[in-house]
């Protein structure tokens, strides 16, 4: 049996953390940087914090520091304005079934789609499931509880087995973005980058179908030039900086979510590698 109480006690955050300075900059760069951060100029910190939204965020944090998981990001939705138009809600599997699953998106907008995926599976399934998000996101109190941190770029990354290990063998459902980064435009289409093999074979080996879901939407043309700019010439990922501000861009417009039927684990069998059966289910997902 799936139980809440499971899926929460590995994550559990001490709520007295949040602060009305909750995001703090400032500290974010000494965690990061260590002494170095010392070095960075002090219209650089500015910059970061204006374009972090760094006021309008905490008093988004402090107003709803009552709220945790899928009530927190509930609130997420309403305070970003969202409209979201679910289709195929009926392809969802039935909570009470007592299996487990893992459900990947497209990513097109960094912000609000896992906001959004995660109230609807949240709501859905009683909050039983996880996320693995960028460990910068572990700052925001209201949605630690539900995430297993990643950073691939820092000491972290050797755990990034590990952890996904810890999160399949959960008690929860998974909810993944196997690009790992939000989607680019190239050539006039917005897609994600070819996704990542690590859904495929952590589902089948255990045992999970996996359900498809295309959420819609797109960032800035400012920040698709930036990221194609960045992935080209840059070696860290600089668009990932502008990630709140295109989402404050996106404040009240709607979405459209579709959710496929489940993908049987047993369909990914030895006829494909598993990067060639990432790729057919992200043609699954754009084909919806």
């Amino acid at each position: 049996m799936i139980t809440f109480a499971r899926c929460y006690e590995t994550f559990e955050r001490d709520m007295g953390q949040i602060s009305e300075q909750t995001i703090d900059i400032d500290s974010i760069l000494k965690g990061k940087l260590g002494k170095k951060a010392k070095w960075v100029p002090g219209f650089l910190v500015s910059w970061l914090k204006r374009i972090a939204h760094q006021d309008e965020v905490n008093k988004f944090l402090w107003d709803s520091r009552d709220k945790v998981g899928t009530e927190w990001l509930e609130a997420c939705v309403q305070y970003l304005r969202m409209t979201l138009v679910v289709k195929g809600k009926e392809n969802l599997p039935d909570p009470q079934d007592g299996r487990l699953y893992t459900f990947v998106s497209n990513h097109p907008l960094g912000g609000e789609d896992g906001v959004a995926l995660g109230a609807i599976i949240g709501r859905h399934y009683d909050s039983r499931f996880r996320y693995l998000v960028n460990d910068l996101l572990m700052n925001l109190p209201g949605l630690a509880p539900l995430c297993i941190p990643i950073n691939k770029t820092g000491k972290q990354s050797r755990n990034f087995p590990a952890m996904v290990k810890a999160g399949f063998e959960s008690d929860c459902h998974m909810l993944m973005y196997p690009a790992g980064i939000c989607s680019r435009k190239r050539d006039g289409v917005i897609r994600d980058i070819p996704w990542t093999k690590t859904f495929i074979v952590k589902s089948v080996e255990y045992q999970r179908d996996i359900v498809p879901i295309h959420f819609s939407g797109q960032n800035s043309r400012f920040f698709y030039r930036l990221a194609n700019f960045s992935d080209r010439f840059l070696p860290f990922n600089l668009a990932m900086l502008f990630l709140v501000d295109e989402m404050y861009k996106n404040v009240g417009k709607t979405f459209e979510v579709k959710i496929g039927k489940p993908i049987p684990w047993q369909t990914f069998d030895k006829s494909k590698t598993p990067l060639e059966w990432a790729q057919f289910v992200q043609d699954q997902v754009y084909s919806l």
